[in-house]
């Protein structure tokens, strides 16, 4: 695992070249911290930082082909790397290391940019081609790995913004559309990210710069093509799948250990219970109905693996909140950043790579939002019923009972409604016309909810399949956007690599055929997969409900102590660029007193506020933990 970035700029000479690239190499040095390498001439200026998990004395980036003619740097793992590589060896390329890295750079010689449907793994990586100055970079299919770009004179790159920071070229600009889809989505929801000018390279994509334009492509895209396999076929092939995945992800090197996150519910279980670490890690908070961390001891207890855990409370978070949206890039206020982010450091103490869950909600139809809010059997057998009804149908009876209160409604509503009506991910924070009420004049302007979320719909080849819909917007928006965004930067933070085996092109190609019937239905979200997951584990892990380190934002709010903290931030002068400052307070108030249940709308206020303090008022330096 490691961090990229990197610049073309051919009005620079390589010697002014060499002291900015170190500086924006020296910012994501936390991505890498093992070691570093750089390519400059007068042209292009290339490097990386390393966190060396495989061929770990000789691997070092960046690394060249035969005749010095291409170089690489990449970010990521490719767990079929070493079948590649004996193929390639027998087309007649020379390798020089045994790295993952140089077999992308000999597969895009031998097969061009069809190397990308080879590879197996995650991965966002550059080559360079001297002879014809041209750069080819991609993203992996998921987008498990960021890639970042802008063009400002030079034409900048990186696995980080803050990387571009440090380029006397760049300028930092807030791009004021962001905000608005931000209150809602709960995270960076557009393309441009919040600095104006700099994109996010989408998932399944690659592109192709020279001379000064940007060629971008898609070579990946996940096609749901459901079968008519029974339950049992359909649950052996998970299995065999997901184990298999498993061990592929677990190659390493001898010296590097691997560990693995674990929390209450099925997917980190199901993953631990196959992978059986040597030690597992899990946190938990010091208040709040649930603690995950007993659940989690009582299951390594049945696995026979260590656990490790650390209990959280709100003067950890609170201090260290300003450096975890330094280490985001951009604000997002989902509750679990901070977990993930203390989680991260416990594990990073023992090891080096972990793996994780991320991915399972997605492929298998674990959320709750895709339609399963009651426990009651009545409801449900009802609410499967009437999806078999024409969509004309279903849309005409969800029409009816949308603006209606009665136990059930909302799960009837969800299972039947179309999904464009309602769904535009697993969170909703301020509804748009909320974000227009608190939203001062010059933050108005932004793209609309449908104008994010349509062509993304439209694209759904069966349109009759409302989960269908649901779980491919996932996959493109909400996933990339903020679940694995999230998990790379929290975990990079700690100079630990993530590896997620669930979400894996094998394991999707199983995904892509189960029945719809086996995603969600009246006994279980993610039901198929439920039932792979029994195999491994006690019925009181797969059957669970999703919680995912749930964090006591609510309890927090209402002690004077955080309150405070809060109220302070949205009472400063700043912060009338942005909001309307009194329906802010009042709102934080409100919920203080106990007359609204606002938290989710305040966390993402405060998310953003903190962000841009970090960013903009303190010049993105990074912030130090705060005396709380």
């Amino acid at each position: 695992m490691c961090g990229i970035t990197g610049f073309i700029n051919d009005s620079m000479g390589a010697d002014e070249k060499r002291p900015i690239l170190t500086k924006m190499m020296d910012a994501i040095k936390h991505r890498g911290p093992d070691s570093g390498g750089q390519v400059v001439d007068e042209n292009v200026a290339i490097g990386m930082r390393r966190l060396s998990i495989i061929d770990v004395h000789e691997g070092k980036q960046p690394i060249f082909n035969e005749d010095k003619s291409k170089v690489i740097t990449f970010n990521g793992e490719i767990y079929n790397f070493q079948e590649l590589r004996e193929a390639l060896v027998a087309a007649g390329h020379k390798f020089t290391t045994h790295t993952d890295t140089e077999v992308i750079l000999h597969g895009y010689e031998e097969y061009g940019t069809d190397i990308l449907k080879k590879l197996r793994g995650m991965f966002a990586f550059v080559i360079y081609d001297f002879k014809t100055k041209e750069l080819f970079g991609a993203r992996d299919p998921f987008g498990i790995k960021p890639f970042y770009y802008t063009q400002m004179g030079a034409f900048m790159y990186g696995s980080e913004i803050k990387s571009f920071l440090r380029h006397p070229g760049f300028k930092k600009e807030l791009n004021k559309q962001a905000l608005k889809p931000f209150m809602t989505f709960q995270y960076s929801a557009l393309n441009e990210t919040f600095f104006k000018g700099v994109y996010k390279l989408k998932e399944g994509h690659y592109f192709i710069y020279r001379d000064g334009t940007m060629d971008i492509h898609q070579y990946f895209d996940y096609k749901a093509q459901p079968s008519n396999e029974s339950l049992g076929e359909i649950t052996d092939e998970i299995d065999n799948a997901v184990v298999e995945s498993v061990k592929a992800h677990s190659i390493t090197d001898k010296e590097v250990k691997t560990g693995a996150f674990l929390s209450s519910g099925v997917d980190s279980s199901y993953v631990a219970s196959v992978l059986k670490p040597h030690t597992t890690y899990s946190v938990g908070f010091d208040r709040g109905k649930v603690n995950e961390i007993n659940d989690a001891e009582d299951l390594a207890k049945e696995l026979g693996t260590n656990m490790k855990s650390e209990t959280i409370d709100a003067n950890d978070a609170f201090s260290h909140f300003a450096q975890i949206q330094y280490f985001l890039d951009e604000p997002d206020s989902n509750f679990s950043c901070i977990p993930l982010f203390f989680l991260s450091k416990l594990a990073a103490k023992d090891v080096k790579v972990v793996m994780s869950g991320e991915g399972a909600d997605e492929l298998f139809g674990g959320y709750q939002a895709y339609g399963f809010w009651t426990k009651s059997r009545m409801i449900r057998l009802i609410a499967e019923a009437l999806k078999k009804l024409p969509r004309k149908t279903r849309k005409k009876i969800a029409d009816s009972i949308r603006n209606k209160n009665f136990h059930g409604k909302a799960h009837l509503y969800t299972s039947i409604a179309p999904a464009e009506d309602f769904f535009i991910g697993d969170s909703r924070v301020f509804e748009p016309e909320e974000a227009t009420e608190f939203l001062q004049d010059d933050y108005q302007d932004a793209p609309t909810i449908q104008q994010i979320i349509g062509p993304t719909y439209e694209k759904v080849e069966d349109q009759t399949a409302e989960i269908r819909k649901m779980q491919y917007l996932d996959l493109h928006h909400f996933m990339p956007g903020d679940i694995l965004l999230k998990a790379d930067k929290m975990t990079m933070a700690a100079s630990l690599e993530a590896r997620v085996p669930i979400l894996d092109v094998e394991v999707a190609k199983v995904s892509e055929k189960v029945p719809t019937k086996y995603m969600i239905n009246s006994k279980n979200t993610k039901y198929a997969f439920r039932q792979a997951a029994k195999r491994h584990l006690p019925k009181e892990w797969y059957n669970r409900e999703k919680l995912g380190f749930p964090t006591p934002i609510r309890d927090w709010l209402h002690e004077e102590k955080y309150y405070k903290i809060v109220r302070n931030e949205f009472a400063q002068d700043y912060v009338k660029e942005f909001f309307k400052q009194d329906k802010l307070l009042k709102m934080l108030d409100d919920y203080y007193d106990g007359k609204n249940d606002s938290r989710k709308q305040i966390w993402n206020v405060y998310t953003f506020l903190t962000w841009y303090k970090v960013y903009f008022i303190n010049d993105g330096e990074k912030p130090a933990v705060e005396e709380i």
